[in-house]
């Protein structure tokens, strides 16, 4: 599993994919997203905009990132 941290309250879905490396742009984080194929603590989310919060887990191609809020 791999740590992202952010320094805001929330990150959005989308963002946090293309933050974490796993796509490379927005629009290719929202076809992921939007054919059911990204996992948000365990259940597939296919709202690119929901909101992560500290502790929250993406799983996306056999890959987990674990949202971590920077103090």
């Amino acid at each position: 599993m791999k740590n992202i941290p952010i320094d805001t309250e929330f990150i959005k879905l989308g963002q946090l994919l293309k933050l974490a490396g796993a796509t490379s742009s927005g629009v290719e984080s929202k076809i992921f997203i939007t054919e059911g194929l990204v996992k948000v603590n365990g259940d597939v989310e296919t709202r690119r905009g929901k909101k992560l919060y500290d502790g929250d887990v993406v799983e996306f191609e056999n890959e987990s990132y674990k949202v971590i809020q920077n103090d």
